[in-house]
């Protein structure tokens, strides 16, 4: 989408550069995860916003938009700071940006991203592009995080119950990308997912990783049925509607999951799939996925594994669990989200199923069911000099110390106890600020690649 950087803010943005003390030289401001519903979260997309958006210069023409627009809006607007940025800086903004590299899982409470201007005459610059660069974090941030804890989930149950987590990269696809409310976040959201896990139906997202973290393919499917194109065959030929999936798609290596609860999702699963169909499945030298979408998660996965096993039977794994034939296995994509996923691998395991017999899928709840207040994130500015005096900046609302904010432009340190966020000036020889220099003057001056950030996040490397 393009738009105009000048235009990318909250209306009362427009008429701050007014506000500050006379003589404001500099603002700094940070942005952090004041708490919310995770201790700790996978700090990923600012490059994108970055690349996207901030490489690119204002021109004349977005300053008499911004002109037009604003002051018919009911703003002032200075076109002086603006023609001052088009003509000093070739239309580039003058700050610096500091971030801890993406991929980092950091504790809350903790400075992610800090922000200053470069040059004295735009102090107010800081704060205008709080709107896009909070934005720009706190969402795909909170789904990379929201991913990321559900693979902390698979992984302790297939520990427990399953002879490996080899598979554990395809355990949860991306459903989401038509319960978004535009493709920008659908391609942002489904990229966020992709730090963590490599299946995906989210085809924006492979595009992004692409352009922005030069990933030639960051995901992957399989071919999958719909509801329509199995009614579409009638209620009278399922069983050819099933039989023409994997005579298509199936085949020595492949994989191809079919949706079957159309009708009667047991009467698929025990008549069709494990009587009629039942020759076709074990000699079809893949692996067929069959898909429920509908029903109880957590009872329709544990009924559906139980019927499946009773039609193609099992072995006891080394941990002492059961386990379907590896040609055929079970998806749950309906009402999964981070909690019900969690529910429904316990009761397997309380049945002495293992995981390996599952793979999830999630659309809403990975990629739009959650806000800004999820993690709580908020950017605030902390340090300023008005003519020639350092300053700290900060709040601290007597209705509510959990918007206390940080004083003092900050560093963050790795201790044997964790992160940590510090003042700067406190930071000792000894110890290195994470967070790193990613862009100024319209540079970028730090890009990570997908490779990179998902090893990152887990734990594989720490650079």
């Amino acid at each position: 989408m393009n738009i105009n950087p000048i235009l990318n803010i909250d209306s009362y943005k427009a008429s701050h550069y007014l506000q500050y003390p006379p003589q404001t030289e500099y603002v700094s401001s940070y942005l952090e995860s004041r708490g919310g519903k995770y201790a700790d979260g996978v700090f990923f997309g600012l490059q994108i916003f970055l690349k996207q958006y901030l490489c690119q210069p204002i021109t004349a023409a977005n300053i008499d938009e911004a002109e037009s627009i604003l002051t018919a809006h009911g703003l002032p607007f200075c076109r002086e700071n603006w023609t001052y940025i088009l003509n000093k800086h070739q239309g580039y903004f003058p700050l610096r940006i500091q971030a801890v590299p993406e991929g980092y899982i950091i504790p809350t409470q903790n400075v992610l991203c800090q922000v200053i201007n470069t040059d004295p005459m735009c102090g107010w610059l800081t704060s205008y592009i709080e709107t896009a660069l909070l934005r720009a974090i706190w969402y795909p941030t909170t789904v990379a995080t929201i991913s990321w804890h559900c693979r902390q989930v698979i992984y302790k149950y297939l520990l427990e119950t399953a002879d490996n987590t080899d598979g554990i990269d395809f355990k949860l696809h991306d459903f989401g990308a038509r319960g978004v409310s535009s493709t920008e976040s659908a391609a942002i959201g489904g990229l966020a997912h992709l730090v963590n896990f490599k299946g995906t139906d989210t085809v924006p997202a492979l595009v992004l990783a692409q352009s922005i973290y030069g990933e030639s393919m960051a995901g992957f499917s399989i071919p999958a049925a719909e509801h329509s194109t199995m009614t579409a065959w009638g209620q009278s030929r399922e069983k050819e509607a099933y039989e023409n999936m994997i005579d298509t798609f199936g085949g020595k290596g492949k994989a191809v999951a079919v949706v079957s609860d159309s009708y009667d999702l047991w009467h698929a699963i025990d008549h069709i799939w494990g009587e009629l169909l039942h020759d076709k499945v074990t000699n079809n030298q893949g692996t067929i996925v069959i898909r429920p979408d509908s029903g109880d998660p957590v009872r329709t996965s544990l009924e559906a594994i139980e019927r499946l096993m009773d039609k193609f039977g099992y072995h006891i794994n080394s941990k002492g669990y059961r386990q379907l034939p590896d040609y055929i296995r079970l998806i749950q994509g309906d009402g999964i989200n981070a909690e019900s996923l969690g529910h429904i691998l316990k009761t397997l395991k309380n049945n002495k199923i293992s995981a390996e017999n599952i793979a999830f899928g999630m659309g809403g709840s990975l990629l739009q069911k959650m806000n800004r207040d999820t993690m709580r994130f908020a950017m605030k500015a902390s340090y300023a000099c008005v003519a020639g005096q350092w300053r700290d900046v900060f709040k601290d609302p007597v209705t509510d110390s959990g918007k206390r904010s940080k004083r003092g432009r900050l560093a963050l340190i790795k201790t044997e106890t964790g992160y940590n966020t510090i003042r700067q000036e406190d930071l000792k020889p000894d110890q290195q600020d994470e967070l790193t220099v990613v862009f100024e003057n319209g540079q970028l001056t730090k890009a990570w690649s997908l490779e990179t950030i998902r090893r990152r996040a887990q734990g594989v490397i720490d650079f």
